[in-house]
């Protein structure tokens, strides 16, 4: 069985409930047991199209831990999978999304193929991806970065609320 982090995040169609229903479909993922799912967070878009007329709505984010036999292209496509049951689309990059699976760290594995980046290439950038990973597992290590509680700053936090559910 193989650790894996897994950031989830969804600003399209009930958001918090479509975050939900995504760890109840992660636990019935073949060969796989969620270990650890952290709490939600609200957070302003990034990176998104700026369109005064059609704000972009904030994301709910959360990310989870599992342990999983799949191996890491077997769990990306099954990611890809659960996006796509609820609908997700793209139309372009960082449009709104009904669901974002993103796989962000799977065991000690680093990879670099056309569908897989391991770690995550942008993680370490992202406070929606690393203050809900800090909160359950401040001890994590993303390669060439350093540990994730380490790499937490201000800067990175602005716009981000924890909620309370």
């Amino acid at each position: 069985m193989n650790k894996a982090f897994i950031a989830l995040g969804s600003n399209l169609a009930n958001p918090i409930e479509q975050v939900k229903n995504a760890f109840i479909a992660l636990e019935q993922l073949p060969n796989t047991r969620v270990l650890k799912k952290s709490s939600l967070y609200q957070t302003a878009p990034i990176d998104c199209r700026v369109d005064p007329l059609n704000p972009v709505p904030d994301f709910i984010n959360a990310v989870v831990e599992i342990e999983t036999e799949l191996s890491p292209q077997g769990l990306l496509e099954a990611l890809l999978t659960i996006e796509a049951s609820v609908g997700r689309e793209r139309p372009y990059i960082n449009a709104p999304r009904t669901l974002d699976c993103d796989l962000l760290l799977f065991a000690d594995i680093e990879l670099d193929t056309d569908s897989l980046t391991l770690p995550h290439p942008r993680m370490h950038k992202r406070g929606f991806v690393l203050l809900p990973l800090s909160e359950i597992a401040p001890d994590a290590f993303i390669p060439n970065h350093g540990n994730v509680s380490q790499l937490l700053n201000p800067s990175l936090l602005t716009d981000i609320k924890k909620l309370d559910l």
